[in-house]
């Protein structure tokens, strides 16, 4: 039985998945942890039609398939066929460095319930969106949430409280970071991951700053269905290429048989 799951929802991420996985499991096998403890990578691939599954093979994950297109939902499933003890979410687009990931594991193993990380953002952002990038982190810091792209819990309180809320879209960590946190210790720790600064550089400046204000001034029950959340939904990736060298499969015995869940 793995002591560590981590869960990755995907939809059509090939340019983005490949590096995500290869920093997690150098990561995951670097840990120092007690003889008989292990790891496993669950990538939830959500009606993915590029290579999103064929990269999540070679690279040894467990692949699961899904037809949600709805992320918490997604998120959900992976932790329905988790093993581990200790459940850590990661977006396809985000990595997790060797001392993050330590870092939350030692919180866990003191009891913490879960947390999450700062964040930076990866690649060049337009110049107008870093004032207001540089004030929702210090705000965001100051609530104490897990960011979505980087959440890790205990499996046991993860279950208690129900998962990720499936009537909201988006803002789906706000509402676990809030339960968690009524059951015990949630900590943000100091290592940061690094996630991609796709959606602030795929639209106009001036267009992302007035979605996301009208996007607070509708409030959460506006979160609660797809329509008017495109910044999540709207499918816009960047230019996706993948090299072939960049996916050398496992032996056939390693790879993980695909399953569709609910």
């Amino acid at each position: 039985m793995p002591e560590i799951s981590v869960i990755i929802p995907a939809w059509n991420e090939e340019r983005e998945l490949p590096e995500t996985l290869a920093q997690i499991r150098a990561a995951l096998e670097e840990l120092d942890r007690p003889i008989g403890r292990s790891h496993e990578i669950i990538v939830v691939d959500d009606s993915s039609t590029d290579r999103t599954a064929d990269i999540a093979w070679s690279f040894g994950a467990r692949l699961e398939r899904v037809e949600k297109r709805q992320i918490a939902a997604v998120r959900n499933a992976g932790a329905r066929v988790a093993q581990g003890r200790y459940l850590i979410f990661i977006d396809a687009d985000t990595r997790v460095p060797y001392a993050t990931l330590v870092a939350a594991l030692s919180e866990l193993d003191r009891g913490a319930v879960g947390g999450g990380a700062s964040v930076e953002m990866e690649g060049q952002l337009p110049l107008l969106l870093r004032p207001a990038m540089f004030a929702f982190m210090l705000v965001w810091g100051w609530l104490g949430h897990a960011a979505g792209c980087f959440v890790w819990c205990r499996a046991e309180d993860f279950r208690a409280i129900g998962g990720f809320d499936e009537r909201f879209f988006a803002s789906e960590e706000v509402w676990l970071s809030k339960a968690l946190k009524e059951r015990g210790r949630f900590v943000i720790v100091a290592p940061s991951v690094r996630s991609s600064g796709r959606k602030m550089r795929q639209r106009a400046p001036i267009g992302l700053l007035w979605y996301s204000l009208k996007l607070l001034l509708r409030g959460p029950k506006a979160w609660q269905r797809r329509e008017g959340l495109d910044l999540w939904y709207d499918g816009q990736r960047e230019s996706a290429v993948v090299a072939n060298d960049s996916l050398t499969p496992p032996p056939a015995a390693a790879m993980p048989r695909p399953r569709n869940v609910g």
